[in-house]
């Protein structure tokens, strides 16, 4: 295909996927649950967090863990009490663990009380083309309390080598217009130019089918090589292609 060829396949195939009907078997269902920014980005994060694996028993899952945060994950947040935790000791999605879970919902109410929210950390050290700096200063924010090492594997920093696909796509979560309602659109001091593909299997094996991408690891550098050629495409909104590589591998076994 001729570079117009591509970008004209592509296209068709995010309208295609980009599409209320996308969130009946994905993950983002979940944070779709609630209509308060905090309740949004909060559920949207921890949903992103355990999102590896398969997708029925990512949203099971993660739908436990709203119940475990008594569907008010905000409220839960800023004042649940050390007893509350107790519950969440047995809640396990592959490595994930209770242990996990309890650091991560002290961390998130710190962030809240003493960083002015999830919102606010991302856009520190954000650069106007890109967020994985943003990332990086995120994980040393999240993890300045006191915390076992194992958790710290559960949030990737891209500036160590990693793709971070979950808090890339937590990120096109909050980020990407709503304009088809798939995508919320809420965090209004990041633009969508900046966000980078949740590079994973799926995405990159589809990429490199379609020459967007070279490099055989799913790393940082991937993300980057297949960041320039997304642009290229759009530059205003090149996350959108998402859909389209998520979906031609998923679905159609491209």
């Amino acid at each position: 295909m001729t570079p117009s060829e591509l970008k004209d396949f592509l296209d068709e195939k995010v309208a295609q996927y980009n599409h209320p009907k996308f969130i009946e078997d994905d993950p983002i269902q979940v944070p779709h649950r609630f209509s308060r920014k905090e309740d949004i980005e909060i559920s949207g994060f921890l949903t992103a967090t355990i999102a590896w694996g398969n997708r029925k028993s990512i949203i099971n899952n993660s739908n436990r863990l709203m119940e475990l945060l008594d569907n008010s994950p905000h409220d839960f947040v800023l004042n649940h009490s050390e007893n509350d935790l107790e519950k969440m000791t047995n809640f396990v999605h592959r490595t994930f663990n209770g242990i996990d879970l309890q650091y991560f919902v002290k961390s998130l109410k710190n962030i809240y009380q003493n960083h002015s929210g999830l919102e606010s950390v991302f856009t520190k050290h954000q650069k106007k083309d890109s967020l994985q700096s943003s990332i990086s200063n995120f994980k040393t924010a999240f993890f300045e309390l006191p915390h076992e090492s194992r958790t710290q594997k559960h949030v990737s920093d891209p500036l160590k080598g990693s793709a971070a696909k979950r808090i890339n796509m937590f990120l096109r979560w909050m980020v990407r217009d709503n304009n088809t309602g798939v995508d919320f659109g809420i965090w209004k001091s990041l633009n969508p130019s900046q966000l980078s593909c949740p590079l994973d299997v799926h995405s990159g094996n589809v990429a490199r089918k379609l020459k967007l991408l070279k490099r055989k690891q799913n790393d940082a550098k991937a993300l980057a090589e297949l960041d320039i050629n997304l642009r290229k495409m759009d530059a205003s909104d090149p996350v959108k292609y998402d859909f389209a590589l998520f979906g031609l591998g998923v679905f159609e076994k491209f």
